[in-house]
């Protein structure tokens, strides 16, 4: 069981968050104002936050950009993750990310079943490294966004989590074999 433990210092990290939506904004994005308010409450900082229409080149545009960021650490998505012909996010992230996180995914739709049962066979939220950022695609319903954070996100990118987490393999991230 993941713990936190006080030999290690917390680590703030800037992430970036995009609501792909065809039809949300500023005033009524629920699951981006919930993940943006968790990621503050954790003490991280939102380092940018947009609304992105499912467009799949628009969508792996802006992720290409946010990972060449040397100042962005982490982006999350929220939507686009089901299986209807508008939900492209999981094409956009497989342009561009570099190594796969599959058990993030598992992991997400095993706590999910816990709650909406079979319904959760519908999510295809995924997980991934682009050059040296993680990248976490969400499903767009505020309940799977803190479904993540709270069970998952929040525990794998505080680096006192033990016994591992992601923020202590961040300095090892573009380590190659030479």
């Amino acid at each position: 069981m993941s713990q936190i433990h006080g030999e290690r210092a917390f680590q703030s990290l800037n992430i970036a968050i995009i609501t792909v939506s065809d039809t949300r904004t500023f005033e009524n994005d629920k699951s981006g104002d919930t993940l943006a308010g968790r990621i503050e409450g954790a003490g991280h900082k939102v380092f940018e936050r947009l609304i992105l229409k499912d467009d799949c080149e628009a969508l792996a545009e802006q992720l290409r950009t946010w990972s060449n960021n040397p100042e962005i650490d982490v982006v999350i998505t929220t939507g686009g993750t089901g299986v209807t012909g508008r939900d492209v996010t999981p094409e956009a992230f497989k342009m561009v990310i570099e190594k796969e996180i599959p058990g993030f995914g598992e992991i997400f739709r095993m706590i999910s079943y816990q709650k909406i049962k079979t319904s959760t066979i519908q999510s295809r939220a995924m997980a991934g490294l682009a050059n040296a950022t993680y990248m976490f695609a969400l499903p767009g319903s505020s309940g799977a966004v803190k479904d993540a954070w709270d069970d998952i996100l929040v525990h794998q990118l505080d680096a006192r989590t033990r016994p591992c987490n992601f923020v202590e393999l961040m300095p090892r991230l573009n380590e190659h074999l030479g």
